[in-house]
């Protein structure tokens, strides 16, 4: 039967409704299209982007041509940019309150092959994806005009991707995120009151709940107790971290190999594959913070959101979170045990996968 649950870090409710998953086309989704068309992130059409800002590529190879692995160019669409003008205005109403679009909006493009998901790459190549979202957040962080950094991949039409070929967009804003500042909010008074961090704790139940989907010696997932969305998975480190940035190589190694099975789970389970993957991290300008713990979220896109969820701001879960979790527990493999050994036995040796 139907449940109202909180979630236990912002002030947000969700309601659990599973008699609602068994409505005819409750999942109809639009169908992926190819359009046809030149794909610009593919390899050799490297003059239909925006020039790179950093580059996974060999070292013969020029700048804005072929022969590389990872690329970050500017978002050809931003939704803000480096040097906006003054706002329009607020036509003199006292509560009309704006600001320049100031921010940088950058694409992320994580294989020079035309694939869809990380769950096609390799964990090497994922390991290379990892290390670039990194780089990127420590030199947004030396820039000094940009407080907070979302990080973001849409996977699949329904979840908003406008192009298949695989990518992640990453935004920095002089802001604080809305959610991000609920959030930030929310552990603090946690850890105000119980002297811990929440999602520590969190992780540390959930490794004993049902709604435990994998575990390892350096990660945890799991479907969150107030899941908003159906199969939503939380990846959160077991080591305390507020700031993204400060993952270390072999923490990159291993969340190369957690990512992967939890997405191929998802995959699996949201047919066909539609899901956003989010990194929080603690703003670029804080010092590292005890009630605050970087985590990503695995966000599937089964539903569209209706008159109710827009009008109340709950959302409905036609499938509960234990459920979830056992379903994609069922589904979770360990093809990589052998690729994270070589990879660790080429970095114990001094030598390191090819960065900028």
């Amino acid at each position: 039967m139907p449940e109202l649950r909180k979630d236990p870090i912002v002030d947000r409710w969700v309601i659990i409704a599973d008699n609602r998953g068994k409505r005819p086309q409750d999942y109809a989704l639009a169908p992926q299209r190819s359009s046809g068309r030149l794909c610009p992130f593919c390899e050799g059409n490297e003059s239909e982007t925006p020039g790179e800002v950093a580059a996974v590529r060999d070292p013969s190879s020029p700048r804005n041509g072929p022969g590389w692995k990872v690329r970050v160019v500017p978002n050809k669409y931003p939704a803000v940019l480096p040097d906006q003008g003054d706002p329009v205005g607020d036509g003199g109403v006292a509560w009309c309150d704006a600001q320049p679009g100031r921010g940088i909006h950058e694409v992320i493009i994580e294989s020079p092959r035309h694939v869809t998901s990380l769950t096609q790459l390799s964990l090497e190549e994922i390991c290379l994806v990892l290390r670039i979202y990194r780089q990127r957040f420590r030199e947004l962080a030396l820039r000094g005009d940009v407080s907070s950094t979302m990080l973001f991949k849409n996977m699949g039409a329904a979840a908003g991707a406008s192009l298949e070929h695989i990518h992640s967009q990453l935004i920095a804003l002089p802001t604080i995120p809305t959610l991000l500042a609920a959030e930030l909010n929310g552990a603090a008074a946690y850890h105000e009151k119980w002297e811990a961090c929440i999602f520590c704790d969190m992780r540390s139940w959930e490794q004993r709940l049902p709604r435990q989907v994998l575990l390892t010696e350096r990660y945890t997932a799991w479907c969150p107790f107030a899941s908003r969305f159906a199969y939503e998975t939380w990846i959160l480190p077991n080591r305390h971290a507020s700031h993204w940035e400060s993952i270390s190589d072999e923490e990159i190694v291993d969340l190369a190999s957690v990512l992967k099975r939890v997405l191929s789970a998802v995959e699996q389970a949201v047919r066909p594959p539609a899901y956003n993957v989010v990194f929080h991290s603690a703003p670029l300008t804080s010092p590292a913070l005890p009630h605050y713990h970087w985590h990503i979220e695995v966000l599937p896109a089964l539903a569209r959101a209706a008159g109710f969820e827009w009008g109340s701001g709950y959302h409905i879960n036609p499938v509960y979170p234990e459920q979830a979790a056992r379903e994609l527990r069922e589904t979770l493999q360990n093809p990589h045990q052998n690729e994270v050994k070589a990879i660790r036995q080429t970095e114990a040796k001094g030598e390191r996968l090819p960065m900028p």
